[in-house]
């Protein structure tokens, strides 16, 4: 833990309650190189920009991410506290929430499905693209060395397809269904702040806008932020 600077470790300190001493060594390692690595964060880069490319016991750092347990809500939980620490300490709490797909490709990943990439796509031009798509919630704050506002995502989840509900004998849970979940539990979070989510078009659907008008301010944008 010495080879690391006192800033990240006073950090990441707030995150071993949620690990086993063993796991949380591990899992400290892969962030730290997931902030270091270039490229693709996958754990073979990570290890190898710490220079543990020799490691004989590699798999031990899949497992934090495969087969460890450790709460994700509770983790998103902490790190809104981070953020609105250094960035938001006071005043009305500014979120922003939409999709991303991560494209994944593979038998075994059986909660990828086709969707539409906002990237390439445009308003006569539609491209699909084959992966996980995920849901986020994320700060929006000005950052000092910044022009614009910048999107921090603290919250992500997954949100499988209705064709994978369908075969897996599961309940589809809709896009705006695992938004009012989130936007809830964001409030529920921070009772004594205001919250303001910010979003497209996709969110503005009388069911969810009835479910969180009481405790959420919703205003429907399209995004120009950046994201970290």
């Amino acid at each position: 833990m010495s080879s690391f600077p006192d800033e990240f470790l006073t950090l990441m300190v707030a995150y071993s309650g949620l690990f086993s001493k063993p796991v949380f060594s591990h899992a400290r390692l892969l962030l730290a190189g997931a902030i270091l690595a270039p490229g693709k964060r996958t754990v073979t880069s990570v290890l190898r920009v710490l220079g543990l490319s020799q490691e004989t016991k590699y798999h031990k750092y899949h497992r934090v991410l495969s087969l460890a347990r450790w709460c994700a809500l509770s983790r998103a939980r902490i790190l809104l506290g981070q953020l609105l620490h250094t960035f938001l300490a006071e005043g009305p709490v500014v979120v922003g929430i939409d999709e991303t797909v991560e494209r994944r490709w593979g038998s075994r990943i059986k909660k990828r499905g086709i969707y539409r990439d906002s990237a390439r796509s445009s308003h006569s031009h539609f491209v699909k693209c084959s992966g996980l798509r995920w849901v986020s919630l994320m700060l929006l704050v000005p950052l000092s060395w910044a022009e614009r506002v910048w999107a921090l995502p603290f919250l992500t989840v997954l949100a499988p397809s209705g064709r994978y509900a369908s075969q897996a004998g599961k309940r589809h849970k809709k896009v705006t269904d695992w938004a009012r979940q989130m936007l809830l539990q964001l409030k529920r979070w921070l009772p004594g702040r205001e919250v303001i989510a910010v979003g497209d078009s996709s969110y503005a659907v009388i069911e969810l806008l009835a479910a969180v008008r009481s405790h959420v301010t919703y205003h429907q944008a399209a995004f120009g932020c950046g994201t970290l």
